[in-house]
């Protein structure tokens, strides 16, 4: 791929709440990427049903193919996830295996960089080692650093503004998408 071409990543956002943390980091990331790349939001995954063989019997979801298509049109994918009880939330897991049921998988050596934001210490860590595992099974290229993950969240993020405040978790964030762009471009 070409060093001039423009990339284009998406976002994959693991939280249903508008006003999430996480949430805002993702509506902030068009605003960071780096000269020459453009993000945009992936749907929402509260628009797919809950994982069924039946389901899938009958056929697959509309937003299930669309949200496949576009991640599988993108050069880059980045995850942003809050984490729950020491782990991926439901609906991003839910919504990770439609996906792997299409007959392509859109994951298969797609760069992907995973963030997460928290308002406790670890930013959830937990949640990205287990999406990490997911990954695996896609045959996803998820990138190993630089790691995003915001700890104490709540004093670098206002979710009623709907901005990253902390200067420094923004530099991170553009560094970070900067390293998916190598990626994307080799």
């Amino acid at each position: 791929m070409s060093e001039h071409t423009t990339l284009t990543f998406v976002t994959l956002l693991g939280s249903l709440r508008k006003a999430s943390l996480n949430a805002v980091v993702a509506r902030s990331l068009p605003a960071l990427a780096p000269a020459g790349v453009e993000i945009h939001a992936l749907g929402s995954i509260a628009d797919f049903p809950h994982y069924d063989a039946d389901i899938q019997d009958e056929g697959i979801p509309a937003a299930v193919l669309e949200m496949g298509k576009a991640i599988a049109d993108a050069d880059g994918v980045v995850i942003v996830t809050p984490e729950y009880n020491y782990s991926v939330p439901g609906a991003l897991k839910n919504a990770i295996d439609w996906l792997s049921r299409l007959p392509e998988n859109p994951f298969a050596n797609k760069p992907v960089a995973i963030q997460s934001a928290s308002p406790g210490m670890i930013g959830g860590a937990r949640a990205q080692y287990h999406l990490r595992q997911s990954m695996v099974f896609l045959n996803a290229q998820v990138l190993n650093k630089p790691e995003i993950m915001i700890g104490q969240a709540t004093s670098r993020i206002d979710a009623a503004s709907d901005t990253i405040t902390d200067e420094s978790t923004r530099q991170h964030l553009t560094v970070q998408l900067e390293a998916l762009a190598q990626a994307a471009r080799r």
